[in-house]
């Protein structure tokens, strides 16, 4: 589930191992940038956090975060 933290939506996801982690960030990267949205994506072995915000709109949530996370929740159901 994502979370709002400091204005910015967050939400940690686990996998079984650093590959299904890193398959799953490029696909995010892929709506992403079909977005021309560029959200913060961190990766340590099985686990990716994610944190949207918008930097145009001074770094807060806007409908463009809320879009891309309705998207990775799809990648990931």
């Amino acid at each position: 589930m994502w979370q709002n933290i400091n204005n910015k939506l967050y939400r940690k996801f686990s996998f079984n191992n650093f590959s299904e982690a890193f398959a799953f960030m490029t696909r995010v990267a892929i709506e992403a940038e079909k977005a021309n949205h560029h959200p913060l994506l961190t990766n340590v072995w099985n686990t990716v956090e994610i944190w949207l915000s918008t930097h145009d709109a001074g770094d807060i949530i806007t409908k463009k975060d809320e879009g891309l996370a309705k998207k990775i929740d799809e990648i990931v159901s």
